[in-house]
This record gives C-alpha cells, sequence and structure tokens, in this order.
C-alpha cells in the first residue's frame, strides 16, 4: 500500500468515526458499528486510485449507508463517482431491505418473476384492492414478455408493478450504465427482476425513525436504475476512482454540508 493511499484510507477512516460519533442518535437501532467500519475499510482498500480522493467526500457517503443501515459490502448501496465527487445510491437489495424494515404497512415478503408470451397473467383492482394472478406455461413458457413485483403485505393486501419488456428495456438503455454488459445479455430474466422490484419498491411509503435517514434516502434513491450489476463481474468497486485533487482533512475540519442540511432541515421543522 502506497503511502498516499495510506494516508487517504487513515483519514478516512478517523472522519467517518467522528461522524459516527456525533450522529449517534440517528443510527438504526440495530446498527452494528464496527461491522459497518470494517466493511467500509475492506471495500475501499479493494478501491483503484482511493488515493486521489477526497477522505471526507468518502466519509460523507459512507455516513449515508450507515444512516438507512446499508452495507457497501454486500452491495447494498454504493458510492458512485461523478465529476469531482462521490454520490451515494441505493441498490434494489437495498431497497427491499429498506422496504421490508421501514414500510408503514407491514409487509411480509417482496420479491418478483417474469411473465413469458405461454404463461397466463391477469392483474387489476377488484373492490378497491389489487390482485394478480399468474400460471406459469411449464418447461415451455416462450420468450420473456415482461416481469412484475409482488410485496405481501400482513394484513393480506398485496401492491404490485408490473412492466412490459418493451418498458424495461427502455430504462436499460436509458438508464443503465452498461446497457450491453454481459448481465443483460446472459441473464436478462434477473435483470427484469431487479427493474421492476426496484421500482416497486420506490412506491412503497416508509416511515423512517429520523430526518437523516428520510434525507439519506431521497438521495440514494433519486434515479430510477443507476448500478448495472453486469460491472459487478468485472471486478469494478462502485468506489472507482475520478480525478480530483487530494485535500488533506484536519481534526477540526468544519462538519460536512449533508449533515449540515439534516441539522437546517430538524431545526426548521421544529420551529
Amino acid at each position: 500500500m502506497s503511502n498516499q493511499k495510506q494516508v487517504v484510507l487513515q483519514q478516512a477512516h478517523g472522519q467517518l468515526n467522528k461522524f459516527l460519533d456525533k450522529k449517534q442518535a440517528a443510527l438504526p437501532s440495530d446498527f452494528n458499528e464496527t461491522r459497518f467500519l470494517q466493511n467500509c475499510m475492506t471495500v475501499l482498500q479493494d478501491t483503484k486510485n482511493i488515493e486521489k480522493m477526497k477522505p471526507v467526500s468518502i466519509a460523507r457517503t459512507m455516513l449515508k449507508g450507515a444512516f438507512l443501515g446499508l452495507d457497501f459490502f454486500n452491495g447494498e448501496c454504493y458510492a458512485i463517482p461523478y465529476g469531482n465527487d462521490l454520490n451515494f445510491q441505493t441498490d434494489w437489495t437495498g431497497e427491499r431491505k429498506l422496504a421490508l424494515k421501514y414500510s408503514r404497512e407491514p409487509i411480509a415478503d417482496i420479491y418478483a418473476k417474469t411473465v413469458h408470451e405461454n404463461d397466463r397473467f391477469n392483474a387489476g383492482v377488484k373492490d378497491g384492492k389489487q390482485y394478480l394472478h399468474h400460471e406459469e406455461a411449464g418447461f415451455d413458457q416462450g420468450e420473456i414478455i415482461g416481469a412484475y413485483a409482488v410485496a405481501d403485505y400482513v394484513n393480506g393486501n398485496i401492491k404490485y408493478e408490473k412492466m412490459s419488456k418493451k418498458d424495461i428495456e427502455g430504462i436499460r438503455d436509458n438508464f443503465s450504465k452498461a446497457p450491453g454488459s454481459k448481465a443483460w445479455k446472459h441473464t436478462f430474466g434477473e435483470m427484469c427482476k431487479k427493474v421492476v422490484i426496484r421500482r416497486l419498491c420506490k412506491g412503497i411509503e416508509l416511515e423512517f425513525e429520523n430526518q437523516e435517514q428520510k434525507l439519506a434516502h431521497e438521495d440514494g434513491a433519486g434515479m430510477e436504475f443507476e448500478e448495472d450489476e453486469g460491472n459487478k463481474a468485472d471486478e469494478q468497486s462502485p468506489f472507482d476512482a475520478v480525478d480530483v485533487d487530494y485535500e488533506n482533512v484536519e481534526d477540526d475540519e468544519p462538519e460536512d454540508d449533508f449533515a449540515k442540511d439534516v441539522e437546517d432541515t430538524i431545526k426548521e421543522s421544529g420551529e
């Protein structure tokens, strides 16, 4: 490990520690700080050109994952380079995790399936409630024509999202960073499920424990389909570096803009 890389990692770790200490009250009740820090540093150590990134920017992004209890190491969220900054982004697995944990109406399960041309599929609304029926055609299902995702609520109701193959391909072509990746070419069905389940989760009303979580989620769930799974097969880190000027972070550095925005929002809401 180069001296510069070691310095950046140490400063990012120290800055993140300070943020976590100061924001203990905003962290999830089941948050495991030791494991979170270990997983963050494991990801950062394997990140290409991490020595060119700003430690405070790294720590700021990781803090948002901490607020939501999402794990960068397990791919529940990412820190994605844009220009000179790292932007926080949730993965569909993170969205599912948050929906199961924070849905205003308790959810028992969330799942997704593909629909094929020989299947029988029917969905709609009856007596004010959504219903969905899918009968697979056995081993001769034919080509994929769409996909759907379902949230099974504890009270017996369901909420679903369905998308045609054309709709999914539109998301791929307009929002995926690698529309021609191996994942889209060779595991199209799985990618269809990921797109539709992410859209479903974005429509579920969540009730977070505090304002910091709410703002972090709004920041991370802004795009329809941001992170393409095909990049993982090529061992590209979600922290792949961009060219930024290195900047030292002193112990007395002012708190990051995100934390300031959170405090300002809380103050305004209390007035």
